[in-house]
This record gives C-alpha cells, sequence and structure tokens, in this order.
C-alpha cells in the first residue's frame, strides 16, 4: 500500500519553497520532510553540516515512540517532538498520516516561534501531497519495500 503520493518535480520544488520560507521566517537551520517510516523526501538548508539521512532515520524513530507514549497516558495524539540542545535543537511535527516535518535550529532560536512558522508550513506541506494524490490517485510508493541495493524499479520513465 502506496504511504506517499508519487511526486514530480513539480511537487518537490513547491516543497522545497515552503521549506526555504519556514526557514527564512524562522531563523532555522535546516527543514526535512520525512516519510514515517524514515526516509528523507527532501530538504533544505544547511544539510552538509548534519548528516539528514540518518536524522530522517532517528527523528521518525522518535516521533513514533512519542505516539506510543502518547497512547500509554490516555491520549489520541501527541503532535510534535521538542529535542532540546546545547547548540541546536529540533522540532518533528505531524503534517499528515505518512509525512513529517522536521526542523533543526539554534538553541538560541525560540522553539515558539519556529512552532508557529513550522504549522503553518505544515499545513501547506499536506495541501501539496493532496495535490500530488489526486493527480495519480492509484500511484504512490511504499518505501519500506524499496531496495536499496536495486532502485531502479522506481526510477524509469513512464510511457
Amino acid at each position: 500500500m502506496p504511504t506517499l503520493p508519487q511526486l514530480i518535480e513539480e511537487d518537490v520544488q513547491q516543497l522545497d519553497r515552503i521549506l526555504q520560507e519556514l526557514l527564512v521566517s524562522s531563523e532555522a537551520t535546516s527543514a526535512l520532510i520525512i516519510d514515517k517510516g524514515g526516509f528523507l523526501i527532501t530538504y533544505r538548508g544547511e544539510g552538509e553540516q548534519f548528516d539528514l539521512t540518518t536524522i530522517a532515520a532517528l527523528a521518525s524513530g522518535a516521533y513514533l515512540a512519542n505516539q506510543t507514549i502518547a497512547n500509554l497516558v490516555h491520549e489520541n495524539n501527541f503532535d510534535s517532538v521538542y529535542q532540546q540542545g546545547e547548540k541546536f535543537s529540533m522540532l518533528v511535527m505531524n503534517v499528515d498520516e505518512h509525512v513529517l516535518l522536521t526542523t533543526i535550529f539554534r538553541a538560541a532560536v525560540g522553539v515558539g516561534a519556529v512552532k508557529y512558522y513550522a504549522m503553518s508550513s505544515s499545513m501547506r506541506i499536506a495541501q501539496q501531497l493532496v495535490r500530488a494524490q489526486e493527480r495519480t490517485p492509484g500511484g504512490g510508493l511504499d518505501l519500506s519495500v524499496l531496495n536499496i541495493a536495486d532502485p531502479s524499479q522506481f526510477f524509469r520513465k513512464q510511457a
């Protein structure tokens, strides 16, 4: 069962614009869109400074662990996870049933401002993913079945 709609170049460009606007408005360092399975979809910001592939996988795991904690304390949902550090902090927010928005920012930047801007970015990301899904209702990807050794089934020209 697909977890992501089929994204075309225009979708990714729009997602990148949303992330770039988030970075400018929130003064964050990096912003990532990740699949809840931990796969990095796209990012903007200072990617060379961090191992974003590993961060995506671990941020997804932290978010899913947070959801389990929510259930244990009889909450339906915790919609975000905040990790505070001495140099950098990270906010992971739910976008939809399949995607998370992860924002990395300097510890001196207030989490409130980042969360405020990330909330509106999250809604815009969700809207773009809905548009992509409506374009090809039966299409999509289940990244959990991707064979990293042979990704050719996902990268081919369509008729």
